[in-house]
């Protein structure tokens, strides 16, 4: 994994540093976790926690994690990274600090990591994303993604009880 830049984000490993800031932006607020597939963290505990694993699995080959910082001042905004595979194609995943919501930053992200990922050899890109989440939908059919597949399931194994409408999209490369 290599660090990348957009106009105006830098796409960077995250470090031991950013557990603050990560906690604080998005990872404590429950409107950022509504949709996605982990809880609200309710302490920087759980923040450091999860922190551990997220630093330990640089160490593999296939980990593509970014931390989304703002160039104009180094701020820390959000993380996407490839939360998976499926069937060898690399999974999407990201969040995002409220406070950046509605600014095209994630639009930016995601187009950088898409380009990043067709580079290293995958031909499928596949993201997913709750249908009631109309903002993160709408990212994904900026980015060129067409919708194949919808089906009702459970958000995640940590969210047993929240059964919900997802949206599966791939990107092919052309």
């Amino acid at each position: 994994m290599r660090e990348l830049e957009t106009q105006r984000l830098r796409l960077r490993y995250i470090t031991e540093e950013d557990t603050q800031q990560i906690f604080s932006c998005w990872a404590s607020d429950p409107e950022v976790a509504k949709y996605v597939t982990w809880k609200a963290h309710r302490t920087i505990d759980d923040t450091r926690e999860i922190m551990h694993y997220w630093l330990d699995e640089y160490k593999k080959p296939d980990r593509y994690r970014y931390g989304i910082e703002l160039k104009t001042d180094g701020t820390l905004i959000g993380m996407i990274d490839v939360v998976g595979f499926h069937n060898g194609a690399p999974v999407v995943g990201y969040c995002m600090g409220r406070a950046y919501w509605g600014n095209g930053y994630m639009t930016e992200a995601l187009g950088a990591v898409v380009k990043e990922l067709f580079e290293n050899s995958f031909d499928t890109i596949v993201i997913e994303a709750v249908a009631d989440n109309i903002a993160s939908n709408k990212v994904i059919l900026k980015n060129g993604f067409k919708l194949v597949a919808e089906r009702e399931d459970a958000l995640s194994p940590q969210k047993p009880d929240e059964k919900v409408k997802i949206n599966s999209y791939r990107l092919y490369k052309q």
